[in-house]
């Protein structure tokens, strides 16, 4: 059987350390066949490391040689990189988040529909084991329908110091559009079919800003410190749930946390670690998971459905209309924090 192949647009750090590693290990469907990177030379490194043929400069060169792509650029490039592999046939898997922009990503979602080809966020907390089995329990109605999300995406001075993660202008954002999306992606997959109504949000970037910082991720200069670093915001849904939502690069907290959790009309839950919590036959119930079955690595999930889905055989776990409610939501956190007002979605 002819191989499924697979272009890597951008040979960055994400792409060494998940994307291309994977693939690699779905040799039996999979063939990693060219890399691409605005920096040749770094391109070439890659493909000699990990043996992949083809090498190019410009990623229009690459379609003809590739079934899908896997976009590993900063965000500013997301959409017209997707929209310039589905016109020409090719899948596409992209990075998070989707786009810096609503319009970009329903310019995204248009052109799979008329190119007919799929399209793929690497939402990849979807695919965590505990998540899983999150979405197994609430779907068979241990909590009943939602009432409260909690979310915390908080890191204790881990500011990324490599790539642009700081340059706003290429990443559209800091520790909401490269961090908390996951979180808040996640969150509204458990709460399924729940339509945002409204947002209030606040942006900080105070803390890395400050001279002579302290910071495990390594040293970077905040005298050019341009993004959010440390977000707090208020969501409403139609079915009058809501979400509380912190997300942080630089907290000044104890320990770095990160929690969902969902009250119900029924139960409660917690994902990480995975618990849920009843009120029953005269009790309070706290009931912990001892085992999970399923994959540990949430990339292989993840890059298994993306490939299942376009040889036809899955649906996709991540759906693009998903991805463009988490950029809405985003847009509208970071245009609340500018005007001080609520915004209606």
């Amino acid at each position: 059987m002819k191989k499924f192949r697979i272009g890597i647009i951008g040979a960055g750090g994400i792409a060494k350390a998940r994307h291309i590693p994977v693939f690699l290990q779905m040799k039996e469907k999979v063939t990693l066949t060219a890399v691409q990177d605005l920096n040749e030379s770094r391109a070439r490194e890659v493909a000699e490391e990990y043996g992949i043929e083809h090498v190019f400069s410009d990623y229009r060169d690459m379609f003809l040689e590739v079934d899908a792509v896997t976009i590993c650029t900063p965000n500013k490039f997301h959409a017209e990189i997707t929209i310039a592999a589905l016109e020409a046939g090719v899948h596409v898997l992209c990075e998070k988040p989707m786009a810096i922009s609503a319009v970009e990503c329903e310019a995204m979602i248009a052109s799979s529909e008329k190119s007919g080809k799929v399209l793929a966020i690497a939402y990849h907390y979807r695919f965590k084991k505990e998540s899983q089995a999150a979405k197994r329990a609430i779907e068979k109605g241990e909590i009943g329908e939602s009432i409260v999300t909690r979310i915390q995406a908080l890191r204790r001075r881990k500011v990324p110091s490599w790539g642009v993660f700081t340059n706003k202008e290429l990443q559209g954002g800091g520790s909401l559009i490269d961090y908390g999306c996951h979180l808040l992606d996640l969150s509204l997959w458990l709460m399924e079919d729940v339509k945002p109504v409204d947002v209030v949000g606040k942006t900080y970037n105070r803390l890395s800003k400050q001279p002579n910082q302290v910071n495990e991720w390594g040293s970077f200069d905040h005298e050019t410190f341009e993004v959010d670093d440390h977000v707090t915001s208020y969501i409403t849904f139609d079915n009058g749930a809501s979400l509380l939502f912190e997300c942080s690069w630089s907290a000044n907290i104890k320990s770095d946390a990160e929690h969902v959790s969902i009250s119900g009309v029924d139960g409660g839950i917690n994902v990480f670690p995975l618990e849920l919590y009843h009120a029953k036959d005269g009790m309070l119930v706290n009931r912990t998971e001892q085992t999970i079955i399923g994959e540990d690595n949430p990339w292989v999930s993840q890059a298994e459905n993306f490939i299942a889905a376009c040889l036809g055989e899955a649906a996709l776990v991540v759906k693009p209309e998903d991805a463009l409610k988490v950029t809405k939501i985003i847009e509208a956190i970071y245009r609340s924090s500018e005007t001080g007002e609520k915004v209606p979605l």
